[in-house]
């Protein structure tokens, strides 16, 4: 279980980029969202995995908010995904270690296909961090890349509103 501050920056990928050879691991995951008013709760499943996740709405404009995380039975978890709205997210995580941090490549599949994004938690706002080379725009804060909000406004929406090196 954890439970805390959690500051993250997210990142659109670069069309084409090497993220998948500098990978060090890669998993399969699915989630879904219960409705909550003013919380974001997540049933996901990772792997052979599964856990239970509450966000609470963000501040510094995306950039920080708190989470609180507890793995659940794969059991328990799919019975709460028959609580979730909107169907699932389906995608895989690439993980990529660059200097003293691990980015967390996600590309989605379905409805959200093509869309590859990064994140890199911080221990504070202004830690430093060094980016990858795949790494493009910073989108922390922009709610169309809200997995959450993918479920109801999907990528292939709204692919065409962004620069050609990203769709």
């Amino acid at each position: 279980m954890s439970s805390g501050l959690e500051i993250e920056r997210k990142f659109l990928v670069k069309k084409g980029g090497n993220y998948r050879d500098a990978a060090f691991n890669c998993v399969h995951i699915k989630q879904g969202y219960i409705p909550a008013e003013g919380a974001t709760v997540r049933i996901r499943l990772r792997g052979d995995k599964a856990f239970l996740t509450i966000k609470s709405r963000s501040t510094d404009d995306g950039l920080s908010r708190y989470e609180f995380e507890k793995e659940i039975s794969v059991d328990e978890a799919a019975h709460l995904m028959m609580l979730c709205k909107g169907g699932v997210i389906d995608k895989h995580r690439y993980l990529v270690k660059c200097g003293s941090h691990t980015f967390e490549v996600d590309e989605f599949h379905g409805d959200n296909e093509g869309l590859v994004m990064a994140e890199v938690e911080l221990q504070n706002a202004e830690e430093p961090y060094e980016k990858p080379d795949f790494i493009g725009m910073e989108v922390t804060g922009d709610k169309r890349f809200y997995n959450s909000h993918m479920l109801h406004y999907p990528f292939k929406l709204w692919r065409e509103s962004l620069p050609e090196a990203y769709r």
